[in-house]
């Protein structure tokens, strides 16, 4: 199975805008709704992606032998100045 690239063109496009109109002490950023659509869209398409590879992430490790055990100790703190 092939995964495809993602476009963020959309995405890069939105950020480049805050940023000028962040430059220029705008107080508003506005964009045509056909932009807001491409950005929601592309945004849903990276949201996706990212939670069907934490998904598949999780389990491939799931019951692995890679488990760690963290031993934390703690004294009084009498050294806190």
């Amino acid at each position: 199975m092939s995964i495809e690239p993602l476009n963020t063109t959309p995405i890069t496009a939105f950020l480049q805008k805050v940023k000028s109109a962040d430059a220029s002490f705008q107080k508003e950023v506005r964009i045509p709704i056909a932009d807001a659509k491409n950005l929601a869209y592309t945004l849903g398409m990276v949201m996706s992606r990212m939670e069907g590879d934490l998904e598949k992430f999780v389990k491939e490790n799931a019951g692995s032998s890679n488990d760690q055990i963290i031993t934390i100790s703690m004294d009084a703190g009498s050294d806190w100045r």
